[in-house]
């Protein structure tokens, strides 16, 4: 079962779909809402919503006909660096101009009990299914990183599962380390959705496949796939590093880490569309476009 907003007549609305793709309308505002009520009454979100979808008509709608919203306006999104070994040997690439065969800090941390985890975004600034992502205008060479996102609990339970692009600048992190915020935060640097799949419907969330395509002038210009199965840390661990001496807020977003990286030459470009697909969560789909450079004042 997977959760999603919508908008109608200018509102946001809530609503369950089904593994049949039937659409319920719920009477409540956000997953967050959904799932206090359940633990209230004793139940699991997924048992509550049976309960309650029983016997009401389904939405005369098909999904692709809603206006999404972001599933769930995360206070705050975290990210995950370097869990993945592509990861790694991307970030390698960056930090040494290139060699192929050298290793930096970037091994260290991958190896390391500690994971690399850092702030990515803000309600403010992540949005969601078919809203335009904004290239870096100080930056030759972005990226988008598919990632697996943990929806949260305040205690850290993770709710359930959605898509996140992470956009990157591997140029900006490459140039000095220490540049980490700027290559990753900007406005409209992060989308989440389309949907969030409640926890307790994945049997196995390491047997996930992420895809992500990212098509130029209607063209396929990118494609590449990988299974949640090559990530090296547990999604508690990375969870429990977030809560250390932190405040983690409802609704918060942990982004895994990426594990598909287009080849070294390439660079996203003004009015190309990116999709990422997640086995049983839906394809997160953003058009990028070009910002004006800011001018700095004097």
């Amino acid at each position: 079962m997977r959760i999603i907003r919508f908008k109608q007549k200018n509102e946001a609305a809530l609503a369950a779909v089904t593994d049949d793709d039937k659409i319920y309308q719920l009477p409540y505002t956000s997953l967050l809402e959904v799932v206090e009520v359940a633990k209230e009454k004793g139940l699991t979100p997924v048992s509550f919503i049976n309960e309650h979808i029983q016997e009401q008509v389904p939405v005369d709608k098909k999904l692709e006909e809603l206006q999404l919203l972001v599933p769930i306006e995360a206070p705050e999104v975290w990210a995950s660096g370097v869990t993945y070994q592509k990861s790694k040997e991307a970030r390698n690439y960056e930090a040494t101009g290139g060699k192929l065969d050298a290793t930096t800090f970037y091994d260290k941390v991958y190896d390391a009990e500690r994971p690399e985890i850092f702030f990515k975004s803000t309600k403010e600034r992540t949005i969601g299914q078919n809203d335009d992502l904004f290239l870096r205008s100080d930056s030759n060479w972005q990226i988008p990183e598919p990632e697996l996102g943990l929806v949260l609990a305040s205690d850290g339970e993770i709710i359930g599962y959605t898509i996140g692009n992470d956009m990157s600048c591997r140029d900006i992190e490459g140039e000095n380390p220490l540049y980490l915020p700027q290559a990753k935060l900007w406005t409209r640097s992060c989308s989440i959705g389309p949907a969030i799949r409640l926890a307790e419907t994945v049997e196995n969330a390491y047997d996930l496949t992420i895809t992500c395509r990212i098509y130029r002038n209607d063209k396929l210009e990118f494609e590449g796939s990988a299974s949640t199965g090559q990530l090296k840390r547990k999604y508690d661990e990375l969870v429990s590093f977030l809560l250390r001496d932190n405040t983690v807020f409802a609704g918060t977003v942990l982004l895994t880490g990426t594990c598909i990286v287009p080849p070294n030459e390439f660079t996203l470009a003004d009015n190309d569309c990116v999709d990422i697909e997640i086995s049983g969560i839906g394809v997160l789909s953003n058009p990028i476009k070009s910002q004006a450079p800011v001018k700095s004042g004097v």
